[in-house]
């Protein structure tokens, strides 16, 4: 009898620890998470908002330049609060279309898979921090639609749609890691091209086609940003109805 109940405390004394363990890891990711923003986002915008001396940076620093570069936007992916656009203009104006195209979407790439692991670990409490219950109740349609890897992947390459809410909302799901890459992935890729376009076109001093470009993709972006409240609202209204 002694012994039943030796073990029992030592299963409950491991069940505490194992919660006091998850709590402390949480508690020290969030806090990474801040920092990231705080200390080291602001001062990355800023460094890739300056064209001209990112580029002089990153030709000064050859290979290491590069995996900085993917360094800076993998965390932006991680660290959802800062703004991408300037990081994938500064790629098309230091590296050209081409390569500032792939350097950004392998980074983009292995930061949604941080992003979607990250939140499998760690579940709704960790997507809450960057995004509040209205906006990740609004895509509740992207779990049980019946073709929602394809719904999914159209609304991420809609332009303007929220990628970092959709990429978080994404580890909420049961779809498997390589088909949720392949949906990030592609989803970005107009993104990137249009922002790695106009960078490069900066670079090569065509301000005109710079222009046409960053006003396409503006338009672009507020018809694509129309269609998914649209589409949001009618599938809140319809699960409501459906209720």
């Amino acid at each position: 009898m002694i012994a039943g109940t030796d073990m029992k405390t030592k299963r409950e004394l491991s069940r505490k620890q194992q919660k006091t363990i998850s709590i402390a890891s949480f508690c020290t990711l969030l806090l990474m998470l801040v920092l990231l923003c705080a200390v080291i986002g602001r001062p990355m915008v800023r460094f890739a908002s300056d064209p001209d001396k990112f580029r002089d940076w990153v030709e000064g620093h050859g290979v290491w330049g590069m995996l900085a570069y993917m360094g800076m936007v993998a965390v932006q992916v991680l660290a959802a609060l800062i703004p991408g656009e300037p990081l994938e203009i500064a790629g098309g104006y230091a590296f050209g279309a081409v390569k500032g195209t792939l350097l950004c979407l392998l980074a983009a790439s292995l930061g949604s898979a941080a992003v979607i692991c990250l939140v499998r670990r760690y579940g709704l409490r960790l997507v809450e921090v960057f995004f509040s219950r209205e906006k990740l109740r609004s895509l509740r349609f992207l779990r049980s639609s019946p073709r929602r890897n394809l719904l999914f992947l159209l609304i991420f390459m809609l332009p303007g749609t929220p990628k970092d809410l959709l990429c978080y909302y994404a580890g909420l799901t049961d779809i498997k890691l390589p088909v949720l890459l392949i949906i990030c992935s592609l989803g970005r890729l107009p993104s990137i091209v249009t922002s790695t376009a106009g960078g490069d076109a900066l670079g090569e001093e065509s301000y005109l086609f710079a222009l046409v470009i960053f006003a396409v993709t503006f338009v672009l972006s507020a018809l694509g940003l129309f269609l998914y409240n649209i589409l949001c609202k009618r599938q809140g209204k319809k699960r409501a109805a459906e209720k």
